[in-house]
């Protein structure tokens, strides 16, 4: 049987507080969320001046990169491209760019999705919470 990492509260905490520093260096106002492999909330933190919707959609596209284990601009892409079936994937609902999954040994052990700026914006708060953690 195989071992593999878990996110400890400790990491999550250093990939939010990572992510929201991004985030207010940008003058960005977003909702950061991130996960477990399962796609199972562990954080929620919403900026002030986010729009509410935003509270949706950041936990939607952490659990399509962590289920879907790559980001969740590939499903954006894929429908963009015509792929309009991928629209019925089931559990799948944030299929827009600001999901990034957590890669530790080639093993998915959650993501980190955010939502409220521009798309791109979004995976790059993301991905500068991920690299809190130095992997």
């Amino acid at each position: 049987m195989q071992t593999k990492p878990v996110l400890m509260l400790e990491d999550v905490k250093k990939i939010a507080a990572a992510a929201e520093g991004e985030a207010l260096a940008n003058n960005w106002k977003v909702v950061i969320s991130i996960v477990d492999d399962g796609g199972h909330l562990l954080w929620l933190q919403r900026l002030d001046g986010v729009a509410p919707i935003s509270a949706h959609i950041a936990p939607a596209k952490a659990r399509t990169a962590s289920l879907g284990v790559r980001e969740s601009k590939i499903y954006e892409d894929m429908i963009n491209n015509g792929r309009m079936s991928f629209l019925s994937a089931p559990l799948l609902e944030g299929m827009l760019e600001g999901g990034v999954p957590i890669l530790v040994n080639g093993y998915c052990v959650g993501a980190v999705g955010v939502s409220g700026v521009k798309s791109e914006q979004d995976a790059q708060i993301a991905k500068a919470g991920i690299a809190a953690l130095g992997l």
